[in-house]
């Protein structure tokens, strides 16, 4: 693959370094009060455009056929918002003993929060030929669920650290999530036609206003002399989030292939990819919301950031290995079907 194609591959991670970097250099163009105003331009309108854009990007109607497979739902849905926010809070009583900052440990945390992604894991789970349809279903319902219940995670496992009183998250939350992507919806209704014709880039675009974001936070980070990025806890931080995705992916494929589970190897390569993986578009805006303000709102960001791209490259480098899994084991269930009785 020649440089050109690999930067055009893998533009949003540049994209996240570039503005991390352009965030170091000048600080004041994106900080609260600055020229871009990123108190109103980021908080209501960035956002905002971010689950519009999701509403009209969102095939609802190829959910039906996953509609009904109650079991894998259950099982992602309570494994990704219970069990993931749980087993992270009692590793952290553990780390808080050592030296990691403590604020890339409250990062971790809020990671566990997250809902499922709306991309990746359908991406990884289509590469794979995995069950598309239930990774979809999971990951647009994890999206609506996790708009109520990721801000309660976050309060209940870190506190009420947030200057926004509990209703004003939520009233935020509802006309800057809730109401764009209804919206969203609405309007896809009206120009179906057009979208399937013409395949707007909506994650592009998504993409593009997350950058925003994510350039506006930093700001805020860099022009507060008082806060200090240990280079030796991200490291570490870096590791610990590899052996989360690999110990979570390893205990779902566990669960999923037991005997008597009722999966097929294709159901469990979706229950791996949607149960393991975190929204960063979700994310971030939500912790914009409920930490508005927050003077470590950047910090605790960071584990989130990392874990984006680490949930994409271990998942892209897993692919042909979960691959010959899947089609060896669904050779052998057609095989025992044909063998005479």
């Amino acid at each position: 693959m020649g440089l050109l194609a690999r930067i055009r591959k893998e533009w949003f991670i540049i994209g996240i370094v570039l503005v991390i970097l352009s965030a170091k250099l000048q600080p004041s163009v994106g900080v609260r009060g600055g020229p871009l105003k990123p108190e109103i331009t980021i908080a209501y309108f960035a956002v905002s455009l971010i689950f519009f854009n999701s509403g009209l990007s969102l095939k609802t109607e190829e959910l039906t056929s996953a509609l009904l497979h109650v079991r894998l739902h259950l099982f992602v849905q309570s494994f990704t918002l219970v069990f993931f926010p749980l087993a992270v809070w009692l590793l952290l009583r553990v780390l808080a003993l050592t030296a990691i900052d403590q604020w890339l440990l409250r990062g971790l945390q809020t990671v566990s929060c997250m809902p499922p992604p709306v991309s990746s894991a359908v991406i990884l789970t289509k590469a794979v030929g995995g069950n598309e349809a239930a990774a979809i279903f999971n990951s647009a319902f994890g999206s609506f669920l996790g708009i109520i219940v990721t801000p309660v995670l976050l309060l209940l496992f870190l506190g009420s650290s947030s200057s926004v009183p509990f209703s004003s998250i939520f009233s935020q939350l509802f006309m800057t999530v809730v109401v764009p992507l209804i919206l969203g919806q609405v309007c896809r209704g009206f120009l179906r036609e057009f979208i399937e014709r013409r395949k707007p880039p909506f994650g592009a675009v998504s993409s593009a206003v997350l950058l925003m974001i994510i350039y506006t936070t930093f700001c805020d980070t860099f022009s507060n002399p008082n806060i200090e990025l240990d280079p030796t806890s991200l490291l570490l931080v870096v590791l610990i989030i590899f052996s989360i995705q690999v110990s979570f992916m390893l205990l779902t494929f566990a669960f999923s292939t037991r005997s008597g589970s009722g999966f097929s190897p294709a159901d469990t390569v979706a229950i791996m990819f949607c149960s393991t993986h975190k929204s960063l578009t979700l994310g971030i805006p939500m912790l914009k919301i409920v930490f508005a303000g927050y003077e470590h709102l950047s910090l605790i960001s960071v584990p989130l950031l990392i874990y984006h791209p680490a949930q994409i490259l271990l998942g892209s480098v897993l692919v042909p290995t979960i691959r010959s899994w899947m089609t060896s084991r669904q050779k052998a269930v057609k095989l025992s079907t044909l063998q005479p009785i």
